[in-house]
């Protein structure tokens, strides 16, 4: 048992030592409860001065540099470094995390601060850009971010008089922010003549636009707006690193040691000197203060905290101390007080107080110090120097006793002996020395065994031995005091050790993780009384094990608080502590030591809340005591859902193989066939490896989902209804609390949720961006507006969504682990559970994160797998199924007991208003009081059950359960098999859906005369189905073996079968029973087809590479033909049943003649003559344009060809079935392709009379049946046409005018200088020489300052006064459209020119100009709802998206007084080139000039970018919301034009399809309007060859000539 579990005893955190003063400023405050709060290494600390107590926040991961307060000072926000780095906003009083913000910054967060109110925080980045970031932090969400500055940013404050205002300073400059819309704007501060351009370190903001700022040389700059108007000279006499503004005045504190305080308008009040004062020393030197009434607190450099009452201000009191900058290597426990001695590089050695957590001696010593060790009897302290020496020093007075300096390296390790004569040290140049102690400490031997520098050091309880570790993980023994190295290893084996500090040995194998370097470990120390190991490492973690722990990847404790590396940890003398310290933290932790007897009272602190979970149980090991994983379980966690190419990727593909495909496709292509066909009914369930995923809907009807497509099953009509908008595996379903809407989860490179309504079966929303490879859970909030999903990446992602608005609201890790469910709290919105592999999780929301606590089981079980989980009847109480088919009943995050439900695993659950249902693996379905005391009834589902009315046959009795739902009397069962049950209270059972059940299902046949299919699979089942109305499975058998190929005899009555092994059979076609079998090769029968006609002959075709031919009348093989490279694919007879063609898989296209066999060379000319009996071939001249752009990477693994030669339907690798005109002659046939299946489709057939398409999924086990809609009669409805993958070039050609607006490629003026200067009263940013091709307003004069507002009152007079833009002539027309419009009923015109809006007075000719663009404005819009009047959006060019200044934009302004409402910083590079406000007026649609053309919508009165989508490969003219839809638009551009709907945070869009007009080309299309025709949505294009088509939906009208060259208004 010893090392297989974790031990039962605890560490809480106690004490830490230290202050974080390097390398940070201004992070020490007070809070309202008078408490101090600050940061060491990874831990947030609230220090109480009146009890001397801390409280510890440990939610961050890795080291804390930034911390802010606010402004009612209980809530503290800190940044921490990383590679993702978060930010926490957490309670000072309870230190719980109220929210969580990431994924915005890397490398590190520098500084924070909130604003007036504190709703809102400021984050800078440390990564290039250090970037600037405004946070909503309640919800957890950013509202605007942009670079902040080419060098490192110092200190951020918002401006608190002004909203929407911020300053930050750094190296060398100052920067003024103005915050609009979702676009921060810096304007940097003006140095002048006032003052030297320097690095500024601090500031402070005050009224009237006043900044004070501190300065590297220790001036106080003082700033007015952005122009600095006065310096107050040597402030401090060194730099100024922290500022701080109370009520009283301002605060600063420098290098120099000092603290000022000056009045609100910075006239000095004291000085106070610290370097001076009784604790003082030189060089001491402020890092931050914080001023609150009549106590001023003061952080240093090195560690230690002040606190400074006014009155007696040359009395500062030390509160905190810690070693300073440098690593921290040495500690030493005394033997018999409780005191600690550590050692640092800071040359200080210092002696602590366990007991009254405080600092009680230190010393000064020449060198670093690398080790320590005090002898038994606690008279000496002997220590370890970096340079090889050794000093030993009397503990009480801390006088030298002797110094000894006999090595030239660092001495890491040394040890006292436990009966106090000998010292033993240990050198990093591989030797050990031994001194004796009373002989003044002269040498008495040398241990030169190791090859590696000596890490660890432990003595025998005799004195006798030492045993060594050294660098290389190798441990030796040597006999004492001579040192001689002990070859017998049987002399050691009785050996007791009075220590165990080695990281190698047999007792400690357990404590290393797989796949661990030697030296990841840094120290180790046995508890043998408590039998419990504490170890240190690298990663900043302090774990505690079972002692002796002797299987590697034992079970363990974590706890986390130091940031890097942990080098030394020990147990205090009477085991009641340990101490650990932090390398590059320099910090010194205390943790308490629970045992496992006092745990019980100790459980209120059990789970200590992280975002890191601190009691985590695990280990890198297989659990071995945990029991066999159930076979459905494991077979389930194995599958990964990875794909070679997702859909996702096609688009990428098809642009790359287009390059290499460029000159091939000169030939005219045929047109994509008149038919279509149209999802009818899909037999299958998915169940093989989803839970819970069925249920009723509202009405009655019952939804599931099975392969890439969700259904609605109506059981009184046996109709089913789809909703096809996923393009891959639907793996979860969830359904909403009013059973109106569900949500399903699929597989993607980028997966999506969609929420779709059962009724219309359409969108409402569709969220992605957080998930990869896939999502496996998803459950809706009681209330209905909230969701939770879970994802297949590596961390399981667990993520809270709006889904209305499409938002996340927040995201986590979930666990490492599979997660198989996740429940929302019905009580409470914030709450949420998962369970999945080995674990079950309870969390709650914290702003953009999620906080989770893992359930705690205590005694009572085992950590199990959990398969399914409820909620009870509480908030308190939930229920979880688990793998062994126990239910666990939780009380908050407590296992209270277990209730034994099933044999083998609890799949699913389901609450109901008093009591549960069960359903398991074992085949039952249980009924449970509302508490699991009693089971009140069971129903085993078998065949004998079944009612009479049932459709199809149930395959087995007992089948695994893994989905219920109850409603309208009923219980309604999912089963492993594919089959959905109806389960009436009374107990007959009725079948209602069934599929193929596991395994991949590739045969299947149609029958010669009669609407019906057969279908057999790897699940070993030949199955008949009804294609006609009723729907159902009409006969199934068991084989012996999978089968992958069958074909019924041409007189319908015998059924071949082609099986796994290298046999086939033929079975009678009604009762399936065998009349023949045969077994003639090793490999598995790939196709079988009857020869036509009479069927005499049947041709077997094996992955053998050969085809044998055999007759059937006498049952004998006849021929056998020979000569493929591979194995056989396809087969087809001629009409005259005389000759075979063969498909093979190196692609060939082979003939043989039948019956003998012999291989016959027809040239491809004369084979397209030949009539084949049926054309299942994918090679060949015919079918050449079946194979797309990117067929290396995807096959096309089957085709069918209609009986009247006309329509060849094929399905691929990628799900995907076409229809194509036959012959598909020429490379890239134009076609026309449904998404249904997930992976690839291995068979299509067609019935007899071609009035059905039957397709088969491989891995999706489904059977789908496609109605065929013949050319006349369809309705008009979207089907996903796409029209192929090369558009050929034959389409209308452009207009002259086009072609050159399509080539224009906008470069960027404002690249030229980093802003253009700007007419009028906007200031310019910088004053840089303006380069040749702009023409700002030049004047004479030297150059200014930044301009201030012309109507500031007493400025100096200028010697020339500003230009004033009087009149503009010009309209920019040669390359936007619709940039005109009349304003208040006609009297005024707008437009635009260069980089200015124009409003035009009509009558008097007077102009007025909105200037605040600074690049050309390419596109203009009116808002025309009432609500919003004159209100003007435009969009301008810019260049990267990065978000700064110079990126693209939009700014909606008021078109009379020109004031700014709002700026949208766009991700479209290049520039936007269209604008269009919804009907609300609320939203707003921009197109980018990116390769991708993006299509952005945006709510511009918040600033926030709702969705985001590219447009289309090429360019886009114009896109405009429809005039009475908020979510629906049209785009129109180069060859094409777009339909979209905005679902939630998604954009859907739809081409137009121009099939239903002879000879309609798809042209450039120029503009769009909207006709008023309620029913059929119409829209006009305009396009380039002069003639305008309307198009109701999707589909175009008539073409109406127009007279020459006209757009449409």
């Amino acid at each position: 048992m010893a090392a297989r579990s974790a031990p039962s005893c605890h560490l809480r955190l106690e004490w830490v030592y230290g202050y974080r003063g390097h390398q940070c400023r201004n992070n020490l405050y007070y809070t309202a409860a008078k408490e101090i709060v600050y940061f060491v290494a990874g831990v947030g600390v609230v220090y109480s001065p009146r009890e001397h107590r801390q409280k510890f926040y440990r939610g961050h991961s890795d080291d804390i540099i930034s911390l802010a307060l606010h402004p009612e000072r209980v809530l503290v926000a800190t940044g921490q470094v990383g590679k993702e780095p978060y930010i926490c906003i957490w309670d000072s009083y309870t230190v719980q995390t109220v929210s969580v913000l990431k994924d915005v910054h890397t490398h590190g967060v520098a500084c924070l601060a909130f604003d007036l109110d504190g709703q809102r925080l400021v984050s800078v980045g440390l990564d290039s850009k250090n970037a600037v970031c405004v946070w909503d932090w309640k919800r957890g969400k950013m509202l605007s971010m942009a670079p902040g500055h080419t060098d490192r940013i110092f200190d951020i404050s918002w401006d608190l008089y002004q909203p929407n205002k911020l300053v930050s300073c750094g190296v060398k400059h100052i920067k003024f922010w103005s915050l609009c819309g979702n676009a921060l704007t810096p304007k940097r501060g003006v140095f002048g003549k006032t003052g030297d351009l320097q690095t500024i370190l601090c500031l402070a903001c005050a009224r009237d636009e006043l900044t004070y700022s501190g300065a590297l040389n220790g001036d106080i700059y003082v700033w007015k707006g952005i122009n600095l108007i006065r310096t107050i000279q040597g402030a401090h006499t060194a730099g100024i690193f922290s500022m701080n503004a109370c009520e009283e005045g301002f605060a600063t504190g420098g290098r120099d040691g000092c603290i000022r305080l000056w009045d609100l308008t910075f006239k000095p009040i004291t000085v106070i000197d610290l370097r001076e004062a009784d604790q003082g020393y030189k060089g001491l030197s402020v890092r931050s203060v914080c001023w609150r009434g009549d106590h001023i607190l003061v952080g240093t450099q090195d560690s230690e905290i002040f606190e400074i009452v006014v009155h007696e201000r040359n009395r500062p009191f030390l509160i905190m101390q810690g070693h300073c900058e440098g690593e921290l290597w040495a500690l030493a426990i005394h033997p018999t007080k409780p005191l600690a001695v550590t050692g640092s590089d800071d040359r200080s050695v210092r002696i602590w107080s366990l007991v009254d957590h405080a600092l009680i001696a230190r010393c000064n010593m020449e060198e670093p110090i690398r080790c320590a060790a005090v002898n038994v009897d606690g008279i000496h302290l002997a220590l370890g120097m970096k340079d090889g020496s050794l000093t030993v020093l009397r503990v009480r007075d801390m006088t030298e006793v002797v110094h000894i300096k006999d090595r030239k390296e660092a001495i890491h390790e040394l040890k006292y002996s436990p009966d106090g004569t000998y010292l033993a040290v240990g050198c990093n140049d591989s030797s050990v020395d031994i001194y004796g102690v009373a002989q003044r400490y002269k040498k008495f031997g040398e241990c030169v065994g190791s090859l590696s520098f000596i890490t660890h050091l432990d003595w025998s309880s005799d004195s006798r031995y030492l045993q060594t570790n050294d660098g290389n993980g190798k441990r030796l023994f040597y006999r004492m005091p001579g040192g001689k190295e002990v070859a017998n290893k049987e002399e050691i084996k009785g050996v007791h050790w009075a220590s165990w500090t080695c990281v190698s040995g047999l007792e400690v194998n357990g404590i290393w993780p797989k796949y661990s370097d030697v030296n990841d470990i840094n120290s180790v120390d046995g508890n043998y009384i408590g039998q419990v190991l504490v170890t240190a490492d690298d990663y900043g973690i302090v774990k505690l094990f079972r002692y002796p722990c002797l299987r590697k990847g034992a079970k363990f404790k974590k706890y986390i608080g130091h940031s890097a590396h942990v080098t030394n940890v020990r147990w205090s003398h009477d085991y009641q502590w340990v101490i650990s310290i932090g390398g590059a933290d320099h910090s010194v932790f205390q943790w308490k030591f629970i045992p496992e007897r006092k745990l019980k009272d100790a459980l209120h602190i059990a789970p200590q809340e992280s975002l890191a979970d601190s009691n985590s149980d695990e280990s890198d090991s297989d659990l071995s005591d945990v029991p066999e994983l159930d076979s459905e379980i494991e077979q389930e966690t194995q599958l990964t859902y990875r794909r070679q190419v997702y859909k996702e990727d096609l688009p990428h593909l098809k642009e790359q193989y287009k390059e290499k495909q460029k000159s091939g496709t000169s030939k005219r292509r045929e047109r994509a066939p008149g038919n279509s066909i149209r999802l009818h009914f899909v037999h299958g369930y998915r169940g093989y490896d989803c839970r819970s995923n069925l249920f009723y809907t509202q009405t009655g009807e019952i939804v599931y989902h099975v392969a890439a497509v969700g259904v609605v099953y109506n059981r009184q009509q046996n109709t089913q209804r789809f909703y096809l908008g996923h393009d891959d595996d639907v793996l979860c379903l969830a359904v909403h609390p009013v059973r109106d809407l569900v949500a399903t989860g699929q597989v993607g490179r980028d997966p999506s949720i969609h929420i779709w309504d059962t009724e219309t079966t359409k969108p409402l929303s569709i969220l992605k961006g957080y998930h990869q490879y896939g999502v496996c859970a998803v459950d809706f909030s009681a209330d209905g507006r909230r969701l939770a999903s879970a994802g297949l990446d590596d961390g399981h992602t667990v993520v809270l969504w709006d889904w209305k608005r499409g938002e996340r609201l927040s995201v986590t890790r979930g666990s490492k682990d599979k997660i198989f469910v996740v429940k929302m709290n019905p009580y409470v919105p914030d709450k949420l559970m998962t369970a999945g592999i080995k674990h079950i999780k309870f969390w709650r929301r914290a702003g953009g994160g999620l906080i989770g606590r893992k359930g705690y089981i205590g005694t009572l079980g085992k950590n199990d797998t959990m398969m399914s989980a409820v909620y009870g009847w509480t908030e308190e109480m939930a229920f979880s199924g688990t793998s062994t088919g126990d239910v666990c009943i939780w009380r908050d995050i407590f296992l209270v007991k277990t209730v034994k439900a099933h044999d083998g695993p609890v799949f699913s659950m389901h609450a109901l208003e008093k009591g549960f249902v069960t359903g398991g693996k074992d085949g039952v379905v249980a009924l449970w009081d509302d508490s699991f005391e009693r089971c009140l009834k069971t129903y085993a589902i078998k065949r004998a059950a079944l009612a009479p009315g049932s459709k199809g046959l149930l395959l087995e009795d007992n089948p695994s359960i893994r989905a219920i739902s109850l409603g309208h009397g009923h219980i309604l069962v999912g089963t492993k098999n594919g089959e959905i049950l109806e389960v009436d209270k009374s107990g007959p059972i009725t079948l209602l859906v069934q599929g193929h059940m596991e395994g991949e299902v590739w045969g299947l046949a149609t029958h010669p005369y009669l609407p019906i299919c057969a279908t057999v699979s790897d699940d070993k089942t030949l199955r008949i189905w009804d294609l006609s109305p009723s729907h159902c499975m009409l006969a199934v058998r068991k084989l012996k073996k999978g089968g992958r190929c069958c074909c019924f005899s041409p007189d319908g009555k015998a059924l071949a079968v082609g099986l796994n092994d290298g046999s086939f059979l033929m079975a009678n076609a009604d009762t399936l029973e065998d009349l023949v079998s045969f077994h003639h090769r090793k490999d598995i029968i790939s196709d079988i087809r009857f020869s036509p006609g009479s069927g005499k002959y049947l041709a077997v075709a094996s992955h053998d590479s050969f085809i044998d031919i055999y007759n059937v009348m006498s049952s004998k093989r006849v021929g056998i033909c020979k000569g493929a490279t591979s194995y056989i694919t396809h087969v087809d007879w001629d009409i005259r049943g005389k000759l075979l063609q063969v498909n093979t898989g190196a692609k060939e296209q082979l003939f043989f003649e039948a019956p003998r066999g012999k291989k016959q060379t027809i040239p491809s000319g004369e084979a397209e003559k030949i009539g084949w009996a049926s054309w299942t071939s994918v090679l060949g001249l015919c079918c050449e344009g079946i194979w797309p752009v990117i067929g290396e990477v995807m096959d096309v693994t089957a085709s069918c060809l209609t009986s009247d030669k006309t329509v060849l339907a094929t399905g691929d690798d990628l799900g995907f079935v076409k229809l194509f005109r036959y012959p598909a002659k020429g490379k890239f046939g134009k076609f026309k392709r449904y998404v249904a299946h997930s992976t690839h489709v291995t068979n299509v057939r067609w019935t007899y009379d071609d009035s059905m398409l039957v397709t088969l999924g491989g891995a999706d086990m489904s059977l789908m049946v496609w109605t065929n809609e013949m050319e006349g009669y369809r309705e008009k409805r979207p089907c996903d046409s796409e029209e192929s993958d090369i558009d050929s070039e034959e389409d209308g050609g452009y207009d002259s005018d086009v072609t050159r607006e399509n080539e224009i490629s906008y470069t960027i003026r404002a690249l030229s200088t980093n802003i253009r200067p700007m007419f009028g009263i906007k200031p310019h940013l910088q004053q840089k020489e303006p380069s040749t091709d702009e023409r700002p307003p030049v004047s004479r004069a030297p150059p200014q300052p930044e301009k201030l507002q012309t109507n500031n009152v007493g400025k100096k007079k200028r010697p020339i006064e500003d230009l004033v833009l009087e009149l503009v002539f010009g309209y920019r027309g040669r390359d936007c459209r619709n940039n005109v419009h009349y304003l208040n009923d006609g009297d005024d015109i707008i437009y635009h020119t260069a980089s200015v809006g124009i409003l035009h007075n009509v009558a008097t000719g007077t102009q007025s100009f909105y200037q605040e663009h600074n690049d050309d404005i390419l596109c203009l819009t009116v808002n025309q709802h009432p609500k919003f009047i004159n209100i003007v959006a435009t969009g301008q060019v810019g260049d990267s998206a990065d978000m700064s200044a110079t990126a693209p934009s939009v700014h909606v302004w008021d078109a009379v007084n020109k004031q700014t409402l709002s700026i949208l910083r766009c991700y479209h590079s290049k520039g936007v080139c269209s604008v269009s406000f919804s009907a609300t007026g609320k939203l707003l649609l921009s197109v980018g000039l990116d390769p991708e053309h993006t299509v952005t919508i945006w709510r511009w009165q918040e600033g926030a970018k709702i969705a985001s989508r590219a447009g289309h490969n090429q360019r886009i003219f114009v896109a405009e919301f429809r005039p009475d839809s908020d979510s629906q638009f049209v785009s129109v551009g180069v060859k094409h034009v777009k339909f979209w709907t905005l679902a939630g945070r998604a954009l859907l869009s739809k081409k137009g399809l121009l099939s239903a007009l002879e000879d309609a080309r798809m042209q450039t299309m120029l503009a769009v309007a909207f006709g008023a025709v309620p029913s059929v949505e119409m829209s006009v294009c305009g396009k380039t060859t002069y003639c305008v088509e309307s198009w109701p939906e999707l589909t175009t009208g008539p073409c109406l000539p127009c007279t020459p060259p006209f757009e449409t208004g």
